[in-house]
């Protein structure tokens, strides 16, 4: 897999984890636990992205 494949693969799934998040924070009852860890999914795929960009 190419790196630009790869940092594709990335933005896909950040992306879907950001809808993911959203959904969770607007849907009543929703577990402050999996939001912050879908966030720390999500910051960790930032990072990723960002070092391999550079």
């Amino acid at each position: 897999m190419s790196i630009s494949a790869h940092l594709e693969e990335l933005k896909r799934k950040h992306d879907t984890l950001s809808q993911q998040v959203e959904e969770e924070q607007r849907a009543p009852g929703s577990s402050d636990f999996s939001i912050a860890e879908m966030k720390k999914q999500k910051l960790k795929l930032k990072e990723e992205i960002t070092r391999l960009s550079a």
